[in-house]
């Protein structure tokens, strides 16, 4: 029997969508985009965040000042609370998607071994 992986993907995002950790996600987002002051702080966090990944996937040297900003923004955002839960539920969402992954790859591990 054929088993089409697309299926089974959609399936997974399904699960996904429906699983407590992402609800709590989505609600602590909510939370943070209904605040005005905790919106606006969290996207300039975000901004700087992909700021620094591109630079970095172009090899672009990172300065110590950008550092430092992308240090003193963390310790920022991480004293408002709404944001502080959103980074957490952010957390919890990446090591089940991470743990997702290892399962994924399974198969290909016991091929090839480990990688």
């Amino acid at each position: 029997m054929a088993v089409n992986l697309y299926d089974s993907a959609y399936a997974l995002e399904t699960a996904i969508r429906q699983s407590e950790e992402y609800e709590q996600l989505k609600q602590a987002y909510s939370e943070v985009n209904a605040d005005p002051a905790s919106k606006q702080m969290f996207d300039g966090f975000r901004q700087i965040q992909m700021n620094l990944q591109q630079k970095q996937m172009m090899g672009q040297d990172i300065s110590e000042q950008e550092i430092q900003q992308a240090q003193s923004t963390v310790a920022l955002v991480q004293q408002n609370p709404k944001i502080a839960h959103l980074m957490q539920a952010e957390q919890r969402m990446s090591m089940i998607i991470g743990e997702l992954n290892k399962v994924i790859m399974k198969p290909l591990e016991d091929l090839y071994g480990q990688m």
